[in-house]
């Protein structure tokens, strides 16, 4: 019996057990099966970043806790499941077959649904054999091999010559990379390119939908801290923004024009001028430390009869003479 190959070793059990949540209250809140939590957790299941990026605020961890590190206890035993797997996939031939048939579709020409739809296969059964993971029945064979114009001896000779050559070697062996990966972007091991790999792709794209939450009211303030532990989906627009930053608004402090539950949304890279909202704080923004915590206000810019530039800040009334004022981009309420 053929195993799911893991594709996506993660932290997620671990985080849901430390936070005392059943599974079955994950796949409740996440709306999802009891099954699917079940192997996203195990690592054979994959996911798309809205579903990623969902568990993630269940759980209220932060994107990257969800990824193994090399230094974290549970990655050798990740890597020892995934080579044990791999063996046994590879020792009854589904690794080979699939890995040939793939090799055949390729060299038609025909894309992964169009080498489905002729067999008469579902996509998600389809990449399954090709991939290994899944063994192909006596009723399933005949019918598979025609779509590609062959009987069914002729394609598992034409597999085996294949193999015998020599040709199936690298794309067995791109399987055999995910042994030496634990799927860390940033955290390279043995010259893998992890940009190639699921778990990065699936770590940037939804990375891309984040920003970092800097700061909240604070008393007449807005205690400001540059810290990604708190990060929420940027709106569209905003996306892939390398400098956006959100903020929780203290509304009152600019006459309850900006309503209490929303987001303000700044650009770092974008200084403020005189007419334009914006995020004035106390310290350099380049400066500041991580964790570091300072005072920050959202205030209208104005300049004086000096020239000097300010934000205006009311109930009551003040003046702020800030060193950073970063441009207000965007509001969105919750």
């Amino acid at each position: 019996m053929a195993q799911e190959e893991i594709i996506f070793p993660n932290n997620i059990r671990n985080i849901r057990l430390a936070n005392g949540m059943k599974m079955t209250e994950l796949a409740r809140q996440a709306n999802l099966s009891l099954s699917a939590v079940s192997k996203i957790e195990k690592g054979v299941r994959r996911m798309n970043q809205r579903q990623l990026l969902n568990i993630c605020n269940i759980l209220g961890c932060k994107l990257s806790d969800i990824f193994i590190k090399e230094s974290d206890a549970v990655a050798a035993q990740w890597q020892n499941e995934i080579k044990r797997r791999l063996n046994d996939n590879e020792d009854n031939g589904l690794k080979i077959f699939g890995s040939g048939l793939r090799k055949i579709r390729q060299q038609s020409g025909k894309t992964i649904a169009q080498a489905a739809a002729d067999a008469g296969m579902s996509l998600s059964v389809y990449h399954k054999i090709e991939v290994g993971q899944r063994e192909i029945y006596e009723n399933e064979i005949e019918p598979l091999a025609e779509s590609f114009s062959y009987t069914t001896q002729t394609l598992l000779d034409k597999i085996a010559d294949l193999y015998k050559a020599g040709e199936l070697t690298k794309q067995i062996n791109k399987v055999k990379e995910r042994v030496k990966s634990v799927l860390v972007p940033g955290n390279p091991m043995s010259g893998i390119d992890h940009s190639s790999l699921y778990g990065a792709k699936l770590y940037d794209s939804a990375r891309k939908k984040l920003v970092p939450v800097f700061g909240g009211p604070s008393g007449k303030e807005i205690a400001f801290k540059k810290s990604d532990k708190t990060m929420i989906v940027a709106p569209t627009s905003l996306e892939g923004h390398k400098g956006i930053y959100a903020i929780r608004p203290n509304s009152k402090r600019l006459g309850g024009f900006i309503p209490e539950r929303s987001y303000v949304f700044a650009d770092s890279d974008m200084p403020a001028s005189v007419g334009d909202l914006a995020v004035c704080i106390d310290s350099d923004f380049n400066s500041l430390d991580a964790g570091e915590i300072v005072k920050a206000h959202i205030a209208i810019v104005r300049s004086d009869s000096k020239g000097r530039i300010y934000g205006q800040v009311s109930s009551p009334e003040e003046k702020i003479f800030a060193k950073t004022m970063h441009r207000v981009v965007m509001i969105v309420m919750e």
